[in-house]
């Protein structure tokens, strides 16, 4: 196995340091049997790929002669060129910091070979043969070639190299980048119903390179895009594809220079097709991202367990040499990893987790026999988003809308603005609007508690809040008694992972959670997807963008000025950090369980330039674009780690049910979160604190 990953013994400037290897798919400019011109072509792709501080580049199938050469092949005059062409391309390497995947054909005592040579530094690493030669339409290689299976030796000796390692059972181990193990196969092999590569990566390969061919046709591109896709996804690896490009035969066949880099089913980049010159795409692979989930998804084991025979792989240990400048990343993080940037994917997102909420809502409504909702409404987006769901959810069970039983509860820091913004929506959506003012019965509590805030002393402490909270939730359970209903909880994701929220009551407590894996920057898209799928009448869309644009507030403190009225006095995010950020954190935490370090480079990488990247839109009332530096990231980011492992589990482990809309994750304990309530978060922050220090970060934000 890889030594384990020492961040510090790299820049945190440079993506090696933080799990991600960039590779490279190149389409060198060459002309069929010209082997001179050939590796010329190649020696300049790997060059760029080494000046892009790229560890492995990928050229085509039989690159170094041309795929296209058909018989050709048996001429000893192409074959010898071909070896000469592979020495002349192994040492120019010598100095070169990426493994390099060529094909050229080779011979082997009276057996000739579609082979894919691994080389790094001057030296030839391994030979992996052809498993599946095509031998239909256009394809004959069985005429020229003998396949993998077909070998009785598993070395050989080539370039002066003695015992290379020869076959389809090679893995290629760098030494110096934990987790990065490279398996290859060739074109066809890739198309047939169990790849070698399937194997391959259950016995430990993270990235797959496949040197191919592939002629074009009419969609053809569209295919191979959907097989590297679908097969990194099952096979939770990086997929490197490179097809060739002109200057192959066009005697019966054309050609794209199609080159794909996929991970784990998402296609990272793709080479321009047809383009002139030598096309190659970058991409930065996120090893961790690989492994966490090969480690999270048991039936990927379990499998490996079923095929343990077919796993029994050599492998050859590497040193790439990293260098050791920074190497920023060169792959897009998104912002908002809960909301995608595409608007088209946004609408289908929204739609999605709309009728996962309602279709939850309803099943729970049959299955207890209740047609009646309890639901508290303070005018914010989250018990906006709660009743919308509870709306539209009479509507599907052919109810009326009057049997959601919607109540404001003013306390001593509502303000007119949210209060008068939950009355209009009620009305707007046609609910029974009620009002019930929880300040008589948080005074009496106060007074029968001997708070001091009882006699008009200004003190605001956790007391003073979570009385209000509790009557509150002693109004709406007791109102659900009285009328036979259910309270719809309000509380989101994003609140329970930062434990901004009172145990036992308030948005923590209920019968059923609509929003409990929602997070708060998503809900307020679906709250704008809401207005506009649902047709609402304007007055019921104007009411939904005043509440869009309010400020996130519990509203349990009172202002002491004028101003008291007017709009919220505290902001949430003055305690817990930007939601934006803090949502951020949450993903890459919770996801992918990546170390702190690893999550404030990617926030930095995400969040420095409010000018990189794409923002998500947000109807009429747009955003503003905010930034944040990498010390006020690493502030907000402890201020997370503190309360996500360390004070807030507790709650999380007594939430009542919702339903998980998303693989981000849900955080409750019946389903992808089960910790301690009383863990310690001292490892995550040790990490953290470890890299502060490192930087000599002064410290920002929370």
């Amino acid at each position: 196995m890889s030594a384990p990953a020492d961040p510090s013994a790299l820049p945190f400037e440079s993506i090696y340091a933080h799990g991600f290897a960039r590779v490279m798919a190149g389409v060198p400019a060459m002309r069929v049997g010209d082997v001179e011109r050939n590796v010329a072509g190649s020696i300049e792709v790997v060059e760029a790929a080494h000046a892009n501080h790229a560890v492995l580049a990928v050229l085509p199938e039989l690159g170094l002669v041309g795929y296209s050469s058909q018989d050709l092949f048996h001429q000893t005059a192409l074959l010898e060129a071909g070896v000469a062409g592979l020495d002349a391309l192994r040492a120019a390497t010598s100095d070169l910091l990426p493994i390099v995947v060529a094909g050229v054909p080779l011979r082997f005592g009276h057996q000739l070979f579609n082979a894919a040579v691994v080389l790094h530094r001057g030296r030839i690493l391994g030979v992996v043969p052809k498993s599946y030669l095509p031998n239909y339409r256009e394809f004959y290689e069985k005429r020229h070639f003998s396949a993998a299976r077909d070998a009785n030796f598993d070395t050989v000796a080539l370039l002066g190299q003695a015992d290379v390692p020869f076959g389809t059972d090679v893995l290629f181990a760098a030494t110096d980048l934990p987790d990065f193990v490279l398996s290859v196969e060739i074109c066809e092999d890739l198309w047939v119903p169990v790849p070698p590569s399937t194997f391959a990566t259950m016995a430990g390969a993270t990235v797959v390179a496949n040197p191919s061919a592939s002629n074009v046709t009419i969609a053809k591109a569209d295919y191979r895009r959907q097989l590297c896709s679908s097969h990194s996804a099952r096979t939770f690896s990086a997929y490197v594809y490179v097809g060739a490009g002109g200057g192959e035969s066009t005697t019966d066949l054309a050609w794209d220079g199609h080159g794909i880099v996929a991970e784990n089913g998402t296609i990272l980049g793709e080479t321009e097709r047809f383009a002139a010159g030598e096309p190659h795409v970058f991409a930065d692979v996120d090893l961790d991202r690989l492994v966490a989930d090969r480690m999270r998804t048991t039936s990927f084991v379990d499998c490996a367990a079923d095929h343990r025979d077919s796993l029994r792989y050599r492998r050859v240990d590497v040193e790439l040499g990293l260098p050791t400048g920074p190497v920023p990343l060169a792959r897009d993080v998104p912002r908002f990893p809960f909301v995608p940037g595409d608007p088209v994917e946004r609408d289908e997102r929204c739609a999605e987790v709309y009728d996962i909420q309602r279709a939850g809502l309803t099943t729970r409504l049959r299955a207890t026999g209740l047609e009646k909702i309890v639901i508290g409404v303070s005018g914010g987006l989250d018990s906006t988003q709660a009743l919308l769901v509870a709306v539209r959810c009479m509507d599907e069970l052919g109810l009326p809308r009057t049997n959601v039983l919607a109540y404001t509860l003013p306390g001593f820091a509502t303000s007119d603005h949210t209060l008068a913004n939950a009355h209009r929506l009620m009305v707007a959506l046609g609910v029974s609007a009620h009002e019930i003012d929880i300040r008589p019965a948080a005074q009496q509590m106060l007074e029968d508690i001997g708070h001091p805030a009882a006699t008009g002393a200004p003190v605001y402490d956790v007391t003073y809040e979570n009385v209000q909270a509790g009557a509150r939730t002693a109004a709406l359970f007791r109102l659900a008694n009285q009328h036979g209903a259910l309270v719809l909880g309000t509380g989101d994701l994003s609140e329970l992972a930062l434990g901004w929220c009172t145990y036992g009551v308030g948005d923590h407590m209920s019968h059923y959670g609509v929003n409990s894996s929602v997070p708060k920057t998503l809900i307020q898209y679906l709250v704008r997807w809401v207005a506009d799928a649902e047709h609402l009448a304007p007055d019921a869309r104007d009411v939904l963008a005043s509440i869009l644009a309010t400020e996130i507030s519990p509203e349990l403190v009172p202002h002491t000025g004028d101003e008291a009225a007017t709009g919220p006095h505290q902001r949430s995010e003055d305690f817990v950090g930007p939601y934006e950020l803090q949502d951020f954190h949450l993903y890459a935490v919770l996801r992918f369980g990546y170390r702190p370090s690893k999550v404030a480079f990617l926030a930095d990488a995400a969040w420095r330039d409010p000018d990189r990247g794409a923002w998500p839109g947000l109807g009429a009332e747009g955003r503003e674009r905010t930034a944040y530096d990498l010390p006020t990231i690493c502030a907000w980011l402890r201020v997370f780690l503190h309360r996500f492992f360390e004070t807030s589990q507790f709650k999380r482990s007594a939430i009542p049910d919702g339903p998980k809309v998303g693989s981000g994750g849900s955080l409750s304990p019946r389903g992808d979160w089960r910790a301690p309530s009383d863990g310690s978060a001292g490892p995550w922050l040790a990490e953290l604190d470890a890299l502060i220090a490192r930087l000599g970060l002064e410290p920002g934000g929370g």
